[in-house]
């Protein structure tokens, strides 16, 4: 009776699991919903519409833990679409930050590797799926964007962004 009941257990923390991680997937491939009027400034920047973009960015993500590109120029002030597309078979983000940011952010994801949020400068990409965001650059400097899934920053997931 002992065994049944731990197979039931293990049946349904399982299912219970499987339903987590397609909810968490689903989830992160939606677009954030974003109230532009109210966004706040950022030391690296501000969120936009992406509609009201002057250039329009892809960003490809892939399970080699690249990004493609890996370093983009944009000038001061102006708003950029991205357009972010997830070539592999994990779940990957596009975190816009400062680097010391992005390390503090990735040191928290590994303490809480199931932590949803959607920021605007956040684009959470589940496989073979693409999503968008718009943010623009009012501050000169070099930025970073970062993948902060526990193990993937580590491994080398960051690009740059060079605003002039």
């Amino acid at each position: 009776m002992k065994s049944k009941r731990i197979v039931l257990v293990c049946a349904f923390g399982s299912m219970f699991a499987s339903g987590l991680a397609i909810a968490h997937g689903d989830k992160h491939s939606a677009p954030a919903k974003v109230d532009y009027s109210k966004a706040e400034q950022m030391p690296f920047g501000i969120a936009a519409d992406p509609k009201k973009a002057s250039r329009t960015m892809r960003i490809d993500m892939a399970d080699t833990m690249r990004f493609s590109p890996a370093e983009i120029k944009v000038k001061r002030g102006e708003t950029v679409r991205f357009v972010v597309t997830n070539n592999g078979k994990q779940m990957h983000e596009m975190v816009l930050g400062t680097m010391d940011e992005l390390k503090k952010h990735a040191e928290l994801m590994k303490k809480h590797p199931g932590m949803e949020h959607d920021e605007p400068h956040m684009a959470h990409v589940a496989p073979a799926k693409t999503a968008e965001m718009g943010w623009r650059f009012s501050k000169a400097g070099t930025f970073y964007y970062g993948c902060l899934i526990p193990g993937h920053f580590e491994a080398g997931m960051i690009g740059k962004v060079v605003v002039e």
